[in-house]
């Protein structure tokens, strides 16, 4: 006969995975996708499209002012560029 802790652990694992499972199934709804010219896409490659193109032109301002050389590892510096631009992007049309 089990014990009232097996039993007891049992019956705990068997419901916390029930809110996870609920969550997973409900996380897909709230994928932004967009319509361009009959295609789809998700609107993290738009995002990251606007991060790109944003950092390309604070290279090309800091370049002109003269700041480019004070930066650190110019690789580190434009990659953060580019998320911090497009995860902006990101929250200013699709944050809650």
């Amino acid at each position: 006969m089990p014990s009232h802790r097996a039993t007891r652990s049992r019956a705990y694992t068997k419901h916390v995975g029930r809110p996870i499972g609920a969550l997973a199934l409900a996380l897909p709804d709230y994928d932004p996708v967009f319509d361009i010219e009959g295609a789809f896409f998700p609107a993290w490659m738009l995002c990251l499209l606007v991060g790109i193109l944003g950092a390309t032109a604070l290279r090309l301002l800091l370049a002109r002012l003269g700041l480019e050389p004070h930066l650190g590892p110019l690789p580190l510096i434009y990659s953060c560029l580019v998320l911090l631009v497009g995860m902006s992007t990101w929250l200013l049309f699709f944050g809650v």
